[in-house]
């Protein structure tokens, strides 16, 4: 099929582009930036460039409408935050193309933070413990570190502090009077040191479809997966199963939690209303992209399928901003590329899932550029990550339009 991806920046767009690929679609991908991972391709057939959503929605919009009326495409995935838009505009835009997405009701309950605290809450799902405060001033007061600090919309890590002291407090709480709506509460939530665990799933009309889960093992950067591993979870694909049958959920879902070493007592603490970097379970047999879009078309599913446990995963970008970002020196920076390119180490054995290069040689390029980079200058690394979080993705004055929408 012809599959429309709605950005081309971000690592869970680059890896759905190499997922889709292997399934056999024609994938093309659509993004304000020129120049972005997505470019890096061989397996792109189309890019087009769009307005902004963060700063523009409506133009996003309108780009939505001008071509899919104009092209052919049997599939628009939303593979990051649009899909807010698009659940929004799903009665005009469904008539042009088929997609997998839930009530809009459903989707803004996962997407923002106090949304899916709720949700939590509601079916008796575990969590950290968690209290709302109404005014960021109020954090002046709260001293029992560590602890995180969530406004209620943000993704990526964006609007997300780890506070471990008095002066990441006072920062947070200065950063949070800008980016937090009038009147809307701030999340206070106990640190929990666990190991990190994330799940995704894919629904089709409220029934799971496909499961996988994985343990980080080595931090990235944002808090992201460095280096991953595929664990057995029945009781957290349960607890998703609960989730989708409550909402009707309809496309892809993803959580982070925090569980103990047998994976036994989840505590969730973010939800995603997509795919978030779906190689890792590619790779582990599940190709969940593949399955979103067969889910988007109509297909009959027959059953629910698991990836595979015990398979290992790298994102060699995350391992180069991560060692950056911990302080370490070039000779560290210089082992880390040793061990990405075949030196024994934690990274030698794991399987790529950004950068295919046998599969698509040009991947690799952005990872080449940014090495180079951290080593001539590994303090740019904070820089390199915040380029990130680009024009391609909400902002609360974005979501606020679009939910008022007529």
């Amino acid at each position: 099929m012809r599959v429309l991806l709605t950005e081309g920046s971000s690592t869970s767009a680059r890896q759905a582009i190499t997922a889709l690929a292997l399934a056999g679609h024609e994938v093309a991908y659509c993004d304000p930036a020129r120049i972005c991972l997505g470019r890096f391709s061989r397996l792109v057939v189309r890019r087009y460039r769009c307005p902004p959503l963060g700063t523009d929605p409506e133009g996003f919009r309108h780009f939505l409408h001008e071509t899919l009326s104009r092209e052919r495409f049997d599939v628009l995935l939303p593979i990051h935050e649009q899909g807010y838009l698009v659940a929004r505009l799903a009665d005009e835009l469904r008539p042009r193309v088929a997609f997998a997405v839930p009530a809009f009701e459903s989707y803004e309950r996962v997407l923002t933070k106090l949304g899916f605290r709720g949700l939590l809450t509601e079916l008796g799902l575990q969590q950290p413990p968690t209290h709302l405060l109404d005014d960021p001033r109020s954090l002046a007061q709260h001293a029992a570190y560590p602890f995180v600090v969530k406004a209620a919309l943000g993704t990526a890590s964006r609007s997300t502090w780890l506070i471990r002291c008095e002066a990441d407090r006072d920062r947070a709480a200065a950063e949070l009077a800008h980016v937090a709506s009038p009147g809307e509460p701030i999340l206070v939530q106990a640190w929990v040191s666990a190991p990190l665990e994330q799940a995704q799933a894919v629904f089709q009309e409220g029934r799971l479809v496909g499961f996988h889960a994985t343990r980080r093992l080595v931090e990235g950067a944002g808090g992201g997966a460095a280096l991953k591993e595929s664990v057995h979870r029945p009781n957290v694909a349960s607890d998703l199963a609960k989730i989708g049958s409550h909402l009707s959920w309809h496309g892809a879902l993803s959580v982070d939690y925090f569980t103990d070493d047998r994976g036994e007592r989840p505590l969730y603490i973010d939800g995603n209303p997509r795919l978030v970097e779906p190689m890792a379970a590619s790779l582990a047999g599940l190709n969940l992209a593949d399955l979103l879009v067969r889910v988007s078309a109509g297909h009959s599913i027959a059953h629910g399928r698991m990836g595979r446990p015990g398979v290992r995963t790298r994102l060699a970008l995350q391992v180069l901003l991560g060692a950056a970002l911990r302080g370490a020196r070039r000779r560290n920076l210089v082992a880390s590329i040793l061990q990405l390119v075949g030196r024994p180490g934690p990274f030698a054995q794991a399987r790529e899932e950004l950068t295919p290069v046998r599969l698509d040689p040009l991947s690799v390029l952005p990872v080449v550029g940014a090495a180079l980079m951290l080593l001539a200058r590994p303090a740019c690394a904070g820089a390199m990550v915040r380029q990130g979080w680009g024009a391609h993705l909400l902002t609360p004055e974005a979501m606020r339009h679009i939910r008022d929408l007529a």
